[in-house]
């Protein structure tokens, strides 16, 4: 049997803003040892201290019930969050634009205030009724650095997570050569539900990937037919800038978002979207209306 990895998450309780580690019987609250040494998760990635979490929390019980918490995004101010567009060969193939598959990645930059925490409803704007849905894997970097090669990637890295890259389609095409304006509407995407600390390339090389929307599978695929793998990611955008620890990188979509279908699937509120990877968890949403 495999066993369950560690899952810390950011959560709010009793009117106040914690972390502490995910177990069957409910969430071990580590604030009240950690908090004057650490304020968030991003501060534990700083000090290298996720282990130092996890050895903790061996020694106490659950403090809350799943139920009785509202699960914030893991790391709820980043220097930078990065996204990666059309990262699997399938994808680039939807935009049918004639175009050989890109020998560099797209990327832009998103907002914290654009994401919601796992079991948060996404917020559908009155400006656009095109709310999508994207399922990405998403790496926490955990050493900085800069110009990091290949093959020290994942040297850097300190955990994973999911993330639904959700999006206003219409609001992508506003301009010729950018996104920003339809990637950034608050609380249109979520990241959760909690961090795995990140120990091996088996976390990541070949792992599956699926959306759901009402339980029907939208995307399914596998990291490992990823055009731009993890390594080359963190090579790249460290090329261009620093990396820090606490950055936060979303590393692109399979096939089968909502814009793709014909008539398009737009999400509409009361939808129930489960971002699921092997290894890491299910990242589940609800929609309202904003």
């Amino acid at each position: 049997m495999t066993a369950i990895p560690a899952r810390i998450a950011a959560f709010r309780a009793n009117g106040a803003d914690r972390y502490g580690l995910v177990t069957d019987d409910g969430i071990i609250d580590l604030t009240p040892e950690f908090g004057t040494r650490f304020k968030g998760l991003q501060q534990v990635i700083e000090a290298g201290a996720l282990e130092e979490l996890i050895r903790a929390a061996e020694t106490r019980k659950p403090a809350f019930a799943e139920e009785d918490v509202e699960y914030l995004i893991p790391i709820a101010a980043p220097e930078k969050l990065i996204c990666i567009g059309v990262n699997f060969p399938d994808r680039n193939a939807e935009y049918k634009d004639g175009q050989a598959q890109p020998t560099k990645p797209s990327m832009f930059i998103r907002f914290p205030r654009s994401f919601t925490g796992h079991g948060q409803n996404l917020i559908r704007p009155p400006e656009s009724p095109q709310l999508d849905y994207e399922g990405e894997v998403t790496i926490v970097i955990g050493k900085a650095g800069r110009r990091i090669a290949r093959e020290d990637a994942y040297d850097h890295i300190a955990a994973l997570t999911l993330c639904n890259e959700g999006t206003i389609r219409d609001w992508v095409r506003h301009a010729k050569f950018n996104v920003t304006q339809g990637k950034n509407w608050d609380s249109t995407g979520a990241i959760g539900p909690w961090l795995v600390p990140f120990r091996d390339a088996t976390q990541l090389d070949d792992i599956e990937l699926t959306t759901r929307v009402n339980g029907e599978i939208r995307q399914q695929d596998r990291t490992s037919n990823m055009m731009f793998d993890f390594r080359f990611i963190v090579n790249y955008v460290s090329t261009f800038c620093t990396l820090v620890p606490g950055d936060v990188i979303v590393c692109g979509t399979p096939t089968g978002a909502g814009a793709r279908f014909d008539p398009p699937k737009w999400l509409v509120p009361g939808d129930v979207i489960e971002v699921e990877a092997e290894g890491i968890g299910i990242l589940r949403n609800g929609v309202e209306d904003e």
